[in-house]
């Protein structure tokens, strides 16, 4: 199975846990504030929906060669949101439901050397063709979270939180930095390991498992059990160093640089 596989497969558990809760909210739940200032969760859907359309022109532009947008225009952008976001919830469960059968067949349909295309968003930089399942699967686990209903951080799938993690760290703006340091806590075997992310600023030193680290750095948790230590300190970092600062903007490149061209048996 090489990445591709890995990353359908995935996408596919994804997006049937979104429409499990999806088919679980009535109209008004549709029309309630979602978790993002100034949408409401029928907006969130209306996101979702057109960007797996989005994404069918990218997987497109990979099959044929033929450069397409992945959007004509943020105006366009923010114009099928608008026009979907007051739909009720019947309406707004069947466009998730097309438009990821949609991109699925897409994705299908690109042949496998044709993955290594030079493809792009909205944002620099562009991007090998493959990388666009994993951005589609951060836009589904992430705007999950955003519905508030019922699906935390916590439920990431472990695959999920590893990779976007990854992708977060190396894409760092280091000019826009508020720690200097982040640690994350594994357990392999039993064993707790650390994972050090150093030499990314001027801050504080952060510390704690991949889900809570993550959820902070995407500002959809408050970063409840995170550690905070000082900038320099040694050996297990006793000492408090106040509290947690406001993470950097996230994902300020729409991919990591330097990918490789062609998809990989893993990603990370």
């Amino acid at each position: 199975m090489n990445v591709i596989d890995t990353f359908q497969a995935e996408l596919a558990a994804s997006t049937n846990h979104l429409l499990a809760t999806v088919a679980g909210l009535s109209d008004a739940d549709v029309a309630a504030p979602s978790r993002l200032p100034g949408w409401t969760r029928g907006h969130v859907l209306a996101h979702v929906a057109r960007n797996a359309d989005s994404l069918v022109n990218l997987a497109n532009w990979a099959r044929t060669g033929v450069e397409t947008p992945q959007y004509p225009s943020q105006e366009a952008r923010d114009a099928g949101i608008e026009a979907g976001a007051a739909r009720p919830a019947k309406e707004q469960l069947a466009d998730l439901e097309d438009s990821a059968a949609r991109l699925a067949e897409a994705i299908r349909a690109v042949p496998a050397e044709r993955w290594t295309t030079m493809v792009g968003g909205m944002r620099p930089p562009g991007h090998p063709a493959w990388y666009t399942l994993v951005r589609r699967l951060r836009e589904v686990e992430v705007h999950h979270v955003d519905l508030g209903a019922g699906y935390e951080c916590a439920d990431w799938p472990e695959a999920f939180v590893r990779r976007d993690l990854h992708d977060t760290m190396v894409a760092w703006p280091h000019d826009l930095s508020t720690v200097s340091e982040i640690i994350v806590e594994e357990v392999k075997d039993g064993d707790k390991h650390h994972q050090v992310w150093s030499g990314l600023g001027s801050g504080p030193v952060v510390q704690g498992d991949a889900w809570s680290l993550l959820g902070w750095l995407t500002g959809r948790s408050p970063g409840a059990g995170l550690r905070v230590m000082p900038e320099g300190a040694a050996g297990n970092r006793p000492a408090a160093a106040g509290p947690l600062p406001a993470p950097p903007p996230w994902l300020t490149r729409l991919a990591p640089s330097h990918l490789p061209a062609a998809p990989p048996e893993e990603y990370p």
